[in-house]
């Protein structure tokens, strides 16, 4: 077992899972490695051996907080956030004082739309653990601030100087949704550039490597490429609705699994990989020029084949199903030589409103490029090119949606988008803000309301500071809007 935590600390997955899977030969009633096992599991998109290991959990019915805690994670993981609440409520009440219970508590609750229970528990958290970054982080952005109380003691924590960089880079960044949310724009900005600051220096980002991937993908994936494949599978179900992070992705899903036979299935990370089964890649980036040169060379029904039997159990019973993972944006070939009856939804949105949105945002270990105004913005610009490639070599093949159109004057946006996509109009699908359903995205307290065109144009108050962003996007022939 100890090996098993030592190898996932050294990020040596495969090691980690072989000294877990011994362990429960050893002892199969060892929840924590069944756990963990189930955990590794759902972060390969392997559902069915997932839901193996859950079962053990259940089966064994674990009274240690952390064993409950972290399978309320992989339940989360799976989009089955109702059940995962259960658990970290399970966990919260078994380690009432550890911060770490109360935070996945509370993120659930947000996840769920219950902002009203989430708030106390991260208040909580945050009075146990006076220091924690990210209990601070989540607070912020669960409700909207109404004085600067909050920010102060912020800057405190800031001001003493004891946090690490990514601790730090969580502080900044709830400082400037703070000051935004009060149209302080000076002490915002100042926040989200000190922030994006101490994330860049924490993660590694290799531009010419994204270069070489782009430049590959446009050389591979062309109309003769895709003529010369052979028949994907004639699944019709999953609907693709992708783009760049933060252009409202999320809001077009609520919109489109308002529908009643069109189920949520959230982020899925099912389709690449399927494609690193398929390739039998192993390198643990998650894109890179080599994949896709392999992947030009499968079969593409292996791939759709992966694709469906992998999400078979996150698909519900609608006739349709949802796939809101932006960077799926890189797979749109493959997607329809895979999935040749799949719909592909592309959110648009004006270039400076979405390269800022993503640079003040904190990620997890995705979109590294968006922490440098000058790499954000070539970024940006190098994305427009491979979709503008796109629609030149696949005419016809995916829908564009505008973010600002469709924010700006629902109703006719979002009756041509279903029928677009083939559906019968339904009254609910204006009535997305009220849906229950769970969100586990940055997107989570914003689509709980009717929309809105708050964000439209937000750069503007920023702009001598998001100097170089600007100038970089221009030099680039990328107009700002």
């Amino acid at each position: 077992f100890l090996v098993g935590l030592v190898a996932l600390e050294g990020k040596q997955r495969r090691v980690a899972h072989e000294a877990f899977k011994s362990v429960v030969r050893l002892d199969k009633d060892h929840a924590a490695a069944w756990a963990h096992i189930a955990n590794l599991c759902i972060a390969e998109g392997r559902i069915d051996a997932t839901e193996l290991a859950l079962r053990e959990i259940r089966r064994i019915r674990p009274t240690d907080p952390a064993v409950i805690e972290l399978t309320g994670t992989v339940l989360n993981k799976m989009g089955e956030f109702e059940t995962a609440e259960a658990f970290f409520h399970k966990a919260h009440q078994l380690a009432p004082e550890h911060p770490s219970a109360i935070m996945n508590l509370a993120n659930a609750r947000v996840a769920l739309g219950k902002i009203d229970d989430a708030v106390p528990l991260f208040r909580q958290a945050i009075e146990i653990e006076p220091r924690g970054a990210q209990c601070h982080w989540g607070l912020a952005n669960a409700v909207k601030a109404v004085t600067a109380e909050h920010i102060d003691e912020m800057q405190t924590l800031l001001d003493a100087d004891t946090h690490s960089l990514r601790q730090k880079s969580f502080l900044y960044d709830a400082v400037g949704k703070e000051s935004e949310d009060l149209r302080d724009w000076p002490t915002a900005i100042s926040a989200f550039i000190k922030g994006a600051s101490a994330r860049r220096s924490t993660v590694e980002f290799n531009e010419a490597d994204e270069i070489a991937l782009y430049e590959t993908i446009k050389d591979i994936f062309t109309s003769d490429w895709l003529s010369r494949q052979p028949p994907g599978i004639a699944d019709p179900s999953p609907i693709f609705v992708l783009g760049q992070p933060r252009t409202g992705t999320t809001l077009i899903e609520r919109i489109i699994t308002s529908h009643s036979q069109v189920h949520s299935a959230g982020e899925l990370q099912q389709f690449g990989l399927a494609i690193r089964r398929a390739t039998r890649h192993s390198d643990p980036k998650r894109f890179t020029k080599t994949l896709f040169e392999n992947a030009a060379e499968i079969d593409p029904a292996i791939i759709g084949q992966l694709y469906i039997k992998s999400t078979a159990k996150q698909r519900s019973k609608n006739t349709f199903f949802v796939d809101k993972l932006p960077l799926n944006y890189l797979n749109i070939p493959l997607i329809l030589a895979a999935l040749p009856k799949a719909k592909i939804v592309h959110l648009v949105r004006g270039p400076m409103d979405a390269c800022f949105a993503s640079f003040k945002q904190l990620f997890a270990d995705a979109y590294l490029h968006s922490y440098d105004q000058g790499e954000m913005a070539r970024h940006h610009a190098r994305y427009r090119d491979l979709m503008d490639h796109f629609r030149r070599e696949f005419p016809g093949r995916f829908i564009d949606i505008s973010y600002e159109a469709t924010a700006s004057d629902l109703e006719p946006n979002a009756r041509s988008l279903i029928d677009k996509l083939g559906l019968d109009w339904e009254d609910a699908c204006l009535n997305f803000h009220q849906s229950s359903s769970g969100i586990a995205t940055a997107s989570s307290v914003q689509v709980r309301e009717p929309a809105h065109t708050r964000s439209i144009g937000r750069w503007r108050n920023y702009q001598k500071e998001l100097q170089p962003m600007i100038t970089t996007l221009e030099k680039m022939g990328v107009p700002l809007d």
